[in-house]
């Protein structure tokens, strides 16, 4: 009886050591002297995947290089030599086989090449770390007992030096293999000791029989304006068998109506006879849908997914070999705009207007895990993104990123492994022939496509970073990703028109476009200039003015991005807690001088002296790095949501996208963010979630018109707008409304000017609320709050506004499964009552479902709470910190009605007024605290936060978050006028 199909991971279990200190052969290793973990072995636990400094970091013989300056007791490769970061990985693992079974064994990545050993037997993985590996090692099995693998990984050949003054890629040599070039160093990154040598993708075994599937392609074409749809299947089958197989192959797509309840939407069976030995490819028939759910970005729709399974089945054997995988059904189509010369992006016909960022890898030691790849996606969709970037000096990013992306509607655009810095362009000028290898670049770029071309996510392939790949290499992935006929718009930039097939597997791909670099076709100039950026802080004005960014599509455009002071304490020593010195300079301007810390991690002062005078100051000097710390995230609010906000206002009359340099760091870098590498998100976070809005209403800083973006497919009507003014003292001398709007579809609109400033005697520093409701119920279609000064002014007046005690209530409900909480605070600013007959709006019940013509249903933006019963802690006072860091509520009581648990909490204040800036968190509930303790737990997903109410008014905010065994969660309310922290929940 055959033993049933199964793919097992080897993501446990593995040892490593280096391999100047072991011994033994790798036959030895793997028969008679197996290694073990002991007090004199050099063997340790290992993390698989990972890198090897990944191990060393984790067993603690070498200081986490992403604290402090710790990165410069590291021995370099360049220094060291290859041969001590040349390791061995070793595991067990237990398979049984029947006589018609195979056993593959399968590396998704190693850096760079490896020799591995399986119960005494040699095989090589050749080099290149973008390839996968499948080795048949049924011969070699051990079905009766223990199967010893051991894995000796080498390093790149070329890992290069890194100059005293660092640089973009060291000296370069990297670039000479195909290989992460990132990890030489960057202006964003410091240099990765080992080069990322490793077992860095995951290991498995998978057990078939006589038949093997192999890269299955899927293709939807579209016809009657998406009503009819054609699903395509290629696959490729191997008989490893000594005799002919009769193979009946299936094909069979379900959707998933509700949990465990799947509808079969198709079936279909072919029988196939494959000779002894021999691969065939085979097309199934044209599957046929009729109005399929559509996969829509993010903003657009929803991402309905169908599981496409594949099956083999063996005459006298049974089910051989078994795929499976989430397709997706969409169009994407891209051209050059003719109006504004940017690429245009459409999805199932309808234009999308690209609001993204630049992502370099999950983690620099390449700790990738699905767990903190589904944090990152998901934050990215929670800023309200439709695409990432992913940087040709990264990765080709993995199944289970692209999964994520799938399951959220993020667009992908994935580069090859050429940047202009290190292949040709950089200085000094190196490499112009790209890696040396081009024959193993193709290779690892062919199977890098085949491993992700099933992801409706992935949206286009790109040759490289700021240059194009060699000739060949280049000519080589334009022949090999050409489009199929119906997926063609128009040939782009002259040239030969390429032969046109229609038979699947003559393509592969044949459904994205191939760019052959982010600067040419429609990105930045179009041409191949250095036409993209500037990377530095900016007056929040200059992004809406027509002369900021002369191009249609800037494919990076970056800034500041300054984490909470909790995550500096984190990843610092005390001398990394100084703040910069403010040095005064020619014309007023002032320059930032950083201590030595973060200078080494790439921080990007808020300052440009001759250019810009310093954000933060505007606020005052700051005190300490609290101060600076809460002031910076105030200009990171700022800041990105006027980035995206310029780009927004200009769209499809100047731009059709933008991504920011860049989302996230793969280390606790202090530059280019939305969340740092501990997973706690800045305030640009917030700032980009309120500006990406589909539905948008914002201020346009140039001119003070209040402006309504709406890049949905539909028209609205019916609609008003509020925009109310509050001063310091909490008062609104300024109120209006507009009624009786219509706003157009797939465009930015002016409404009208907000004219406060040129009032009588405008007030120096005051707060806007700008808000779209619908006129029928006054539920809000889209709400912003800003702060903002006169000409000329600052906000050195809201330093004493911080004295202010607003009166607040917060009653919230916790839903708890396991170790999840969902939490739904309302927070209610209690300080007045405003007039009834001018504020309509301040219940903010928030329109949660917008009709999507595109889509044809209703995309949902909120997930709903699943109830459970909780019991809070009743008395405060045993969570109070000592030492006045958190106060105690004036008054907490909980109550249980119908199962579900309510707190409510007052915090007592007699002045009236704005709450600002508030912030929630959330903590282990400890005792006692030592100095930089870092007691939050993340990450934490927020419906929104560092938001504003002013008086009389009310939000729903919503926390979700996992707590680790063995915690209590206490949940804190900050805010500009809170600064001492306020307990919501423990």
């Amino acid at each position: 009886m055959a033993v049933a199909l199964v793919k097992r991971v080897l993501d446990s279990g593995w040892i490593a050591a280096r391999s100047t200190e072991v011994k033994l052969t790798g036959i030895q290793l793997t028969t008679t002297n197996p290694p073990s973990v002991g007090p004199k072995s050099p063997w340790m636990e290992a993390v698989v995947p990972g890198s090897v400094l990944a191990t060393l970091v984790k067993n603690k013989v070498v200081p986490d290089p992403f604290y402090g300056l710790q990165n410069e007791a590291i021995i370099d490769i360049a220094d060291s030599g290859r041969d001590y970061y040349t390791f061995w990985f070793f595991t067990t693992f237990d398979c049984k086989l029947s006589a018609d079974q195979f056993l593959d064994l399968n590396f998704r990545g190693v850096n760079y090449s490896a020799e591995v050993y399986l119960n005494g037997h040699k095989k090589l993985l050749p080099k290149g770390m973008f390839r996968r590996h499948s080795l048949d090692v049924t011969s070699i099995l051990n079905s009766e007992g223990s199967n010893l693998l051991a894995v000796l990984v080498h390093p790149p050949d070329h890992p290069g030096k890194i100059p005293p003054e660092g640089g973009q890629g060291g000296d370069h040599e990297i670039g000479k293999d195909v290989t992460t070039q990132y990890v030489e160093g960057w202006d964003w990154i410091c240099p990765i000791r080992d080069r990322n040598t490793g077992i860095w993708d995951e290991v498995s075994i998978s057990v078939t029989g006589p038949v093997k599937i192999i890269d299955p392609h899927l293709v939807s074409t579209f016809y009657d304006d998406y009503t009819r749809v054609y699903l395509e299947a290629a696959v490729e089958l191997e008989n490893r068998s000594s005799s002919v197989a009769g193979c009946t192959i299936n094909i069979q797509v379900t959707t998933e109506l509700e949990r465990d309840v799947c509808l079969v939407e198709h079936l279909h069976t072919q029988y196939l006879a494959i000779a002894a030995g021999k691969r065939v490819h085979y097309t199934f028939p044209q599957l046929f849908f009729y109005k399929p759910n559509l996969w829509w970005p993010n903003g657009m729709g929803k991402q309905a997914l169908y599981n496409v399974t594949i099956t083999a089945n063996v005459e006298g054997h049974g089910e051989s070999d078994t795929w499976n995988q989430l397709f997706g059904f969409r169009k994407i189509e891209s051209s050059i705009d003719t109006k504004t010369g940017g690429r245009l992006f459409k999805v199932n016909g309808q234009p999308i207007f690209i609001r993204g960022g630049n992502w370099i890898v999950s983690d620099g030691l390449l700790r990738l895990s699905r767990k903190r790849y589904e944090t990152d996606i998901k934050f990215h969709a929670d800023m309200n993104f439709n695409m990432i970037r992913c940087w040709g000096g990264g990765l080709a990013e993995r199944p289970d990123f692209y999964h994520y992306c799938d399951i959220y509607g993020i667009l992908v655009w994935q580069e090859f492994w050429i940047t202009g810095d290190v292949d040709g362009r950089g200085v000094p000028v190196s490499n112009p022939n790209g890696p040396l290898d081009h024959d193993l670049f193709l290779l690892c770029a062919r199977d890098t496509v085949k491993l992700l071309r099933n992801h409706p996510s992935l949206a286009l392939w790109v040759g490289g970073n700021e240059q194009v790949p060699p000739p060949d290499i280049n000519n080589a992935l334009k022949q090999d990703l050409q489009l199929m006929p119906h997926f063609q718009t128009v040939i782009e930039g002259g040239g030969k028109k390429l032969p046109v097939s229609t038979a699947l597997s003559d393509y592969l791909d044949g459904t994205r476009i191939y760019i052959q670099g982010s600067l040419w076709d429609g990105f930045a100039d179009g041409q191949g200039n250095f036409t993209d950026g500037p990377y530095e802080i900016q007056y929040p004005e200059s992004f809406f003015k027509d002369d900021f960014y002369k191009y249609g599509f800037n494919p990076e455009v970056g800034s500041v991005g300054m984490p909470v002071a909790a995550t500096i304490r984190a990843t610092m020593p005390i001398e990394g807690w100084q703040i910069p010195f403010f040095n005064k300079v020619a014309e007023g301007y002032v320059e930032e001088v950083p201590n030595l810390i973060w200078t080494y991690h790439k921080y990007i002062p808020y300052s440009k002296p001759s250019k810009v005078h310093d954000q933060i100051l505007l606020y005052g000097l700051p005190t300490d790095l609290d101060d600076f710390c809460l002031k910076a995230q105030l200009v990171n609010y700022i800041q990105y949501r006027a980035l995206l906000e310029g780009y927004s206002s200009h769209m499809w009359s100047k731009y059709t996208g933008v991504l920011i340099w860049k989302n996230q760091n793969p280390w606790t870098g202090l530059r280019g963010q939305f969340y740092d590498h501990l997973l706690d998100q800045t305030a640009g976070f917030y700032g980009c979630r309120s500006a990406a809005e589909p539905l948008h209403i914002q201020l346009n800083l140039a001119t003070y018109f209040i402006e309504v973006v709406n890049t949905l497919p539909n028209d609205l009507s019916d609609v008003a707008i509020e925009a109310s003014v509050w001063d310091l003292e909490g008062t609104s001398p300024y109120y209006k409304v507009y009624e009786d709007l219509s706003i157009p579809s797939k465009k930015t609109t002016r409404i009208a000017e907000m004219t406060y400033p040129k009032s009588k005697n405008p007030k120096p520093a005051y707060f806007l609320l700008l808000k779209l409701y619908n006129k029928s119920d006054y539920n809000i279609l889209s709400r912003n709050f800003y702060w903002l000064h006169l000409p000329g002014g600052d906000y050195k007046s809201l330093e004493p506004f911080r004295k202010k005690k607003i009166p607040l209530e917060l009653t919230t409900q916790t839903f708890i499964t396991g170790t999840t909480y969902e939490m739904e605070v309302l927070v209610q600013n209690r300080s007045k009552k405003p007039d009834p007959s001018r504020h309509l709006t301040d219940q903010n019940n928030f329109v949660t479902k917008i009709q999507h013509m595109a889509a044809g249903d209703d995309y949902d933006s909120t997930s709903e709470l699943q109830p459970a019963i909780t019991n809070p802690q009743e008395n405060d006072d045993d969570w109070t910190r000592k030492g006045g860091f958190f106060r105690s509520m004036s008054r907490i009581f909980s109550s249980e009605t119908d199962g579900n648990s309510m707190r409510v909490c007052e915090v007592h204040g007699s002045d009236v007024g704005v709450a600002f800036f508030l912030q929630f968190s959330v903590h282990a509930a400890k005792e006692k605290y030592q100095e930089g303790e870092d007691t939050r737990i993340l990450p934490v997903h927020y419906s929104d936060n560092y938001f504003s109410l002013v008086p009389g008014e009310q939000m729903r905010i919503k926390l979700s978050f996992v707590v680790p065994p063995g915690v209590t969660p206490r949940v804190i309310l900050h805010g500009w006028n809170f600064p001492g922290g306020h307990v919501v929940h423990h």
